[in-house]
């Protein structure tokens, strides 16, 4: 899957993963391969995805993400860099 990670300011990250989850606004869910097309809001929390060999977190402010045809496009307000 081609996850995206975008901010007002930069382009965060783009690359394949084989799995992503977010900080959804009722909860957190997992994103995996084929998953069925949604939209949906982010809290503050942490974004967490891996590529197969490599597990990354990066801690969002808050967005949107758009999940369809395995391509995930994630709108957030703000990346927490530590």
């Amino acid at each position: 899957m081609l996850l995206e990670i975008i901010t007002p300011e930069k382009n965060v990250f783009k690359g394949n993963v084989d799995s992503a989850t977010f900080p959804g606004s009722n909860g957190s869910f997992q994103v995996l391969n084929n998953h069925a097309p949604l939209i949906s809001s982010l809290d503050k929390g942490d974004l967490k995805f891996s590529d197969g060999k490599n597990n990354t977190t990066i801690v969002v402010e808050g967005g949107v993400v758009e999940v369809l045809n395995n391509n995930i496009t994630v709108l957030a307000e703000k990346v927490i860099e530590e």
